[in-house]
C-alpha cells in the first residue's frame, strides 16, 4: 500500500470542462425574469416569488432522483459498444466491510466475473488490505464519497470538492490508480455537485436497477428486482458494505450473488468493471 501522503501528488482523471445543463439556463431565466417582473410590477412579486420556489422545487426534485440527468450526465446503462458485446456491470457500495466483501470477491472468482466496487474513503483507509484485493482480483475501485453523510446532497461547492477529492486521495493511495467514477451517497446529489465532479475529471454513475438489499430481508425479492428482463448494458446495484440480513441470519446480498451470477450466465451476459465496459471514462 502507498502511504497517505504519497498519493497527494499523484496524477488523477484530467479535470474537464464543466458544461451547465439546460436545466441550469432554465433557472437562471427564470430567476431572472422573476426579478425583472417584481421590478416593473410590484404588485406581480407573489407570482414571481411562486415561480422561483418551483423552479427550487424542480432542482430539488432532480437531485433527489438518482438515474436523472436533468443536473448533468449520468451514467445509467452502459455505452452501446459494451451492450453489443453483452457486457453488464455488477456494482457494489458502501464498503469495504471485513465480512462481507472478501465473501463477494470469492463468489465472483467461481463464476469467473468482474464488477466495480464504490468505496467509502474512510472504510477503505481502515481496511487496506481489502481493497488491495480487490484490484488483485482484477475488479475496479470507484468513488463513493469520503465518509457517506446523510448531508451529502446538501453540501455546498467547497464542501462537495473536500469530501471528493478526499476520498480520491485514499483510494489512489491505496490502489495506486485514481477512480474514474463516482456515486453519490445514497444517490443524492445538488446542481453543484457536476461541477465539483469535473473539477477532479470524475463522471457520475448510478444504475440501471438496484434490489434494495439494504433494507429487503426476502433474498427472492431482491433478486427479482435486479434480474427481471435482464439485459445487455445493465448497471446493477447491491451493496457489500451496507446490508440487510435473511431469516437466516446470512447478509442477503451472499445469498443473492450466486443466484444473480448464474442467470447473468444463462443470459449469455459478460459482467465487467465499469472502467474496462467504458474505457476511456472521458468517451462516457
Amino acid at each position: 500500500m502507498m502511504p497517505d501522503d504519497a498519493s497527494a501528488g499523484m496524477a488523477g482523471p484530467t479535470p474537464r470542462k464543466w458544461r451547465p445543463a439546460p436545466v441550469f439556463w432554465f433557472s437562471a431565466v427564470v430567476h431572472g425574469a422573476a426579478a425583472a417582473a417584481a421590478l416593473v410590477r410590484p404588485e406581480w412579486w407573489p407570482w414571481a416569488a411562486a415561480a422561483v420556489v418551483g423552479n427550487h422545487a424542480l432542482l430539488a426534485g432532480a437531485g433527489l432522483w438518482p438515474r436523472s440527468s436533468l443536473l448533468g450526465p449520468n451514467l445509467v446503462r452502459l455505452p452501446a459498444a459494451a451492450a453489443r458485446r453483452r457486457e453488464i456491470c455488477i456494482t457494489f457500495d458502501d464498503g469495504p466491510d471485513p465480512e462481507v466483501t472478501p465473501r463477494v470477491l470469492d463468489l465472483l472468482d467461481r463464476h469467473g466475473a468482474k464488477a466495480s466496487f464504490f468505496c467509502i474513503g474512510e472504510r477503505a483507509l481502515a481496511h487496506p488490505a481489502i481493497v488491495e484485493d480487490v484490484v488483485r482480483r482484477g475488479h475496479g475501485v470507484e468513488n463513493h464519497s469520503q465518509r457517506h453523510s446523510t448531508a451529502f446532497g446538501w453540501y455546498g461547492l467547497g464542501r462537495l470538492q473536500r469530501e471528493i477529492e478526499a476520498a480520491q486521495r485514499a483510494l489512489s493511495g491505496i490502489t495506486g490508480s485514481p477512480p474514474r467514477f463516482f456515486r453519490a451517497p445514497f444517490g443524492m446529489r445538488n446542481p453543484l455537485l457536476e461541477p465539483a465532479l469535473a473539477r477532479c475529471g470524475l463522471r457520475l454513475a448510478s444504475w440501471t436497477r438496484r434490489g434494495y438489499d439494504t433494507v429487503r430481508r426476502d433474498p427472492a425479492r431482491v433478486l427479482a428486482h435486479l434480474s427481471d428482463q435482464l439485459g445487455a448494458g445493465d448497471v446493477l446495484l447491491l451493496h457489500d458494505g451496507t446490508y440487510a440480513r435473511g431469516a437466516d441470519g446470512m447478509p442477503v446480498v451472499l445469498t443473492v450473488l450466486p443466484a444473480l451470477l448464474k442467470r447473468v450466465g444463462e443470459a449469455g451476459l459478460n459482467p465487467v468493471s465499469l472502467t474496462a465496459a467504458c474505457g476511456d471514462a472521458s468517451d462516457v
